[in-house]
């Protein structure tokens, strides 16, 4: 047995020449019996430590912020009703209920139950978690429900009658899997699941897209469309607005890579003629949007990264190149998402953080452009926009708005792409205290000179031993919002004095594809000296010390946390991880772990084991460091991110004699749990832990 120690280099970070032999690779057995053991071991012991009177009081207090009466009921418009998945203390599954747009602006919406998910789970003794509905366009009398088993993935597909409210009768029903579905017409949909021999990915993603009549069983629906097995998944959509309809099918090469084709119903005619790696790709009413990821050379022109260029359709399909540029992305200044609605383009544009919206108008004249107005110009609000309607063929043109702040409650309002003065629709209530709270951005210099945002959310004044709770993700090109309005961290943190830290670290997409970029595969570890900079920096400012400090993260933010355990140890006082990804060595091997290859490497490649190596926690855990207390936490059922990164990360550290706690529900999928109950009992005991381990003892 070959089990080389790591050693630690001058930043310190483990090298490992090869990967240890694992000594625990029975606790990857889900279900295995002497890894529940272990588990139910790990589980007692926790709670037995942390599961005290004011514990509990935290989860009450939590599930009361989630089941608040007052909430805004998030809506989007389907023919002339609009539809709202709500769940309170006596529907912890949700309620599925409709009303028109109409009652919903009152003060007392007169709501409509399609469906009740918690009568539905009782009456079948089936642990559904509604995953949300596929509507059938323009008649919107027919819906296929997503509904998982305990929050996993994978899902099992019902068509329900939308007019009748009830399932129907010999209908469209498919077996668990993990799965997308189109509605071609009434009686046709098109399917993307892995049910059936041969049509999984080696990802376990959908890897075909088959047709299925009705009346006809699924196993014998015909393929259409497939793609490699060490391709991710495959994807389809119907674009309902051309003659014949025209099927667009998508296959998805890696999480950063994929090819558009357009065809019919027999299957795909023409790949388009475009970069793999574009940002967006999207079209409505003969008009084609593309935003590049990386320089484009298109005959004699050459397109930066971050440009979204216009054209027409037919012209494109037709060979011509002839782009109108509408927006060129600057370092901090870049696209953040768009989508179309009644003929017009609505873009979201980041500039250092600061959200504003542009409505572009295409004619044959050309682009013409508008700011969307009535809305904040301070950056310290979150505005996001988005489609009243779910089918962009029938919109009217209304956008709902989205305004808060972290120290201020959500309101939602109903504007229009004419920029019409928007009305007030609904004003979440204020769950925590903000007496004496201010709301500040910083930044931070990483080890290689990059400038790091962050946002400080506590007391006015100067400060110098402030409990600090921070956080990030750094991934995927996923965005933080570090403006949003946290009940919970209001609740349990900042109301009681604490300071909340939001970083903005590279790997995310918040100023972009070169932002993105700097934070994967051999950036990734970057990324993690981006967080470890902000606690740094937050100490040289005055505002706490190192041991005061409690950082917190889950998936990929949980390998984050996991590399300030191994690489920064000596900067927090207290960590805690959720479904965290640690061992980077097998994690391609796991679930759905071959999805990522893209964003962090390939273990089996020695060139990309040597950098993955330096962030694979896991394996750069050693006895001879002092690591902070640690708090591990995830789900049985999670068939996303295996548990075993879970287990084996807490048992190791157990192993080797440092402080670690661990905890493990039943159920949650890749989540802190399936229920607003369960996520308040995840979330009170890692504030309880955090608290404690830090040495501060705040009050209720």
């Amino acid at each position: 047995m070959v089990n080389l120690k790591p050693e630690r280099s001058g930043d310190n970070r483990p090298t490992l020449a090869v990967p240890d032999n694992d000594p625990r690779l029975w606790l990857e057995e889900v279900n295995g019996t002497e890894a529940m053991t272990w588990v139910s071991e790990q589980n007692a012991r926790t709670l037995a430590q942390f599961n005290s009177p004011d514990m509990v009081l935290d989860q009450d207090l939590l599930a009361a912020i989630e089941n608040e009466p007052d909430n805004i009921p998030t809506i989007i418009r389907r023919g002339d009703k609009v539809y709202n998945t709500w769940t309170d203390t006596n529907h912890i599954r949700g309620l599925w209920r409709r009303t028109t747009l109409e009652s919903y602006q009152t003060n007392a919406p007169i709501w409509e139950t399609v469906l009740d998910f918690d009568a539905l789970a009782k009456a079948e003794d089936e642990d559904w978690i509604f995953h949300g509905p596929c509507v059938l366009p323009k008649a919107y009398d027919r819906a296929i429900l997503r509904l998982s088993r305990g929050a996993a993935d994978a899902v099992v597909l019902r068509e329900f009658d939308l007019t009748n409210c009830r399932f129907v009768e010999d209908g469209f029903v498919t077996p668990e899997a993990k799965c997308h579905v189109a509605w071609y017409d009434h009686d046709t949909l098109l399917l993307c699941s892995t049910s059936g021999e041969g049509n999984n990915t080696l990802a376990g993603c959908p890897r075909t897209v088959r047709v299925w009549q009705r009346g006809t069983r699924l196993l014998d629906a015909p393929t259409i469309f497939d793609t490699a097995p060490d391709h991710q998944r495959v994807d389809v959509q119907l674009d309902d607005e051309a003659s014949g309809k025209r099927v667009v099918y998508i296959d998805h090469v890696d999480s950063l890579h994929y090819t558009v084709w357009v065809g019919d119903i027999s299957g795909p005619k023409t790949r388009l003629d475009i970069p793999s790696n574009l940002s967006h790709c999207l079209w409505d009413q003969g008009w084609l949007v593309l935003l590049t990821c990386t320089a484009w050379n298109v005959g004699e022109a050459t397109y930066a990264p971050g440009t979204m260029l216009g054209i027409r359709l037919d012209a494109f399909l037709e060979g011509s190149r002839e782009f109108e540029v509408l927006f060129i992305s600057s370092p901090r200044r870049i696209v953040r998402g768009s989508f179309w609605v009644n003929g017009r383009l609505v873009v979201t544009v980041m500039e250092n953080l600061a959200p504003s919206h542009i409505i572009f108008t295409p004619s044959k004249a050309g682009w013409a452009s508008e700011l969307l107005d009535h809305m904040p110009k301070t950056g310290t609000f979150s505005i996001k926009v988005t489609r009243l309607d779910e089918d962009v063929d029938e919109s009217d043109g209304a956008l709902l708005v989205t305004i808060q702040d972290p120290l201020s409650p959500p309101k939602l309002l109903l504007t229009s792409v004419t920029s019409r003065p928007p009305i007030l629709l609904k004003r979440a209530p204020a769950v925590f205290n903000t007496h004496a709270l201010a709301v500040t951005q910083h930044e931070a210099v990483s080890k290689d000179g990059e400038r790091i945002p962050y946002v400080q959310i506590g007391p006015q004044g100067k400060t110098s031993d402030a409990p600090v709770h921070m956080t990030a993700y750094g991934g995927f090109n996923v965005s933080v919002q570090p403006f949003l309005y946290h009940g919970a961290i209001g609740k349990m943190w900042l109301e009681r004095g604490g300071t909340s830290i939001i970083a903005v670290i590279r790997g995310g997409g918040e100023f972009g594809p070169g932002w993105h970029e700097a934070g994967r595969r051999e950036g990734k570890a970057l990324s993690h000296d981006d967080f470890a900079a902000v606690a740094e920096d937050i100490v040289t400012r005055g505002v706490t010390i190192p041991r005061r400090i409690a950082a917190a993260g889950s998936s990929n933010g949980g390998l984050l946390i996991l590399n300030m355990l191994t690489r920064y140890p000596m900067r927090f006082g207290a960590l805690s991880c959720s479904v965290p990804l640690a061992d980077m060595r097998r994690y391609t091997k796991l679930l759905a772990g071959r999805l990522w290859v893209a964003e962090y490497g390939d273990p089996d490649k020695a060139e990309d084991w040597e950098f993955l190596q330096r962030i694979s926690a896991y394996h750069g855990i050693n006895g001879d460091d002092i690591y902070p207390p640690i708090l591990l936490t995830g789900t049985r059922n999670d068939d996303r991110v295996h548990p075993c990164h879970t287990r084996k990360t807490a048992a190791k550290l157990l192993d080797l004699g440092h402080e670690a706690w661990f905890h493990e529900l039943l159920t949650g999928g890749h989540s802190t749990g399936k229920n607003s109950f369960e996520r308040a009992g995840s979330k009170a005991l890692a504030y309880t832990f955090l608290r404690q381990s830090i040495g501060w003892s705040s009050t209720h």
